[in-house]
């Protein structure tokens, strides 16, 4: 069974916005943050955003810095990422993330212990 469950994905305008959101499914557990990834067709995987429980840090990978937010809700091992001012250049399969170990550094996808399946984004111009 799949840990966590992303949904939200679909088709989106450019200048547009879209909410994923994620959510534990099934499986008990405790989680110090969580996170969202993205995979572009052809391209490696990239941290997106994550958030840190304990003092609701926030971290945003340059590229959607401004446009992008994530929220949640650390008791229930839920996440949301808002997409504002989406582009082509978002298109990509999109994973949540929950950090168990209380990692570091949460850009590092090593240091997450569950993921989603993924749901995809497309945008269109």
């Amino acid at each position: 069974q799949v840990p966590l469950v992303e949904s939200g994905g679909g088709l989106v305008q450019a200048g547009g916005s879209l909410r994923l959101s994620c959510a534990a499914s099934g499986r008990t557990f405790s989680s110090y943050g969580m996170g969202w990834f993205r995979q572009a067709p052809g391209k490696e995987g990239e941290f997106v955003a994550a958030i840190r429980w304990s003092v609701g840090s926030t971290y945003y990978a340059d590229s959607v810095k401004g446009r992008f937010t994530i929220s949640g809700d650390g008791p229930r091992n839920a996440v949301y990422l808002q997409m504002n001012l989406p582009t082509p250049v978002d298109t990509a399969v999109y994973y949540c993330a929950a950090d168990l170990q209380a990692a570091s550094i949460l850009e590092f996808h090593a240091n997450y212990s569950l993921w989603g399946q993924g749901t995809k984004v497309t945008v269109v111009s």
